[in-house]
């Protein structure tokens, strides 16, 4: 019988104070920074941010704002699900217009591989933190949302947790509890100075979210 070694080399998580975040983003190139950006004020994964698609986005009128909807094929439980966009996050989509048909983050005209790059890591060497892995952003998400108040219910759909209850079959209502939960993580605090300058870019999308305007039905 062969045991399995324990390394003890497994890091705990780290999830971001505001100042650490604004530390180690401004010394990110651009294109790591609007990424970065994006996944944490939304949770995503890494590789639910590189492969993102223009073809996911669905505009939402009633809310005025987008979602993107992920195929099963790129998140980690297989199964399709919404991602809620707060305004720091859709001001980084809006940022990304028209650089690329396809992908929605991209560098130098090719979508982004990876956020775990050089870039990334000369970035948290010269401030400091070296200690910081992409994964602390999903980390720093779910804890933000967790000091705001947001149930754990609504946690799990907007970090796509196995047991979530959002997939691809959402009323309206849901997506506005989604959104404004996400937007409570968007500054540091509603009565301080934001720390994050928002860059509106206009821009329209003719896609439409599938709504359902009466009760949740055949969630998986």
């Amino acid at each position: 019988m062969i045991s399995m070694v324990d390394w003890k080399d497994k890091r705990d998580p780290h999830p971001l104070t505001w100042s650490e975040q604004n530390k180690l983003f401004d010394a990110l190139p651009e294109h790591l920074r609007d990424a970065s950006l994006y996944k944490v004020n939304t949770g995503c994964r890494q590789q639910e941010v590189c492969q993102l698609r223009w073809e996911w986005e669905f505009h939402i009128p009633e809310l005025k704002t987008s979602v993107f909807i992920l195929p099963g094929s790129i998140t980690k439980n297989g199964q399709e699900r919404v991602v809620a966009l707060n305004s720091v996050a859709m001001a980084m989509v809006n940022r990304q217009r028209g650089k690329n048909e396809e992908f929605v983050f991209t560098y130098r005209g090719s979508p982004i591989t990876k956020l775990n790059n050089t870039g990334w890591k000369n970035a948290r060497k010269k401030v400091g933190l070296e200690g910081v892995r992409v994964h602390d952003l999903r980390h720093t998400t779910g804890r933000r949302l967790r000091a705001a108040g947001v149930s754990n219910e609504t946690r799990k759909d907007i970090l796509g947790h196995e047991g979530g209850n959002i997939t691809t079959h959402y009323s309206v209502a849901e997506i506005r509890e989604l959104v404004d939960a996400v937007e409570l993580i968007a500054i540091e605090s509603s009565d301080s100075t934001p720390s994050l300058t928002l860059i509106r870019i206009g821009g329209s999308n003719q896609n439409h979210a599938k709504l359902t305007q009466g009760n949740k039905k055949g969630l998986a």
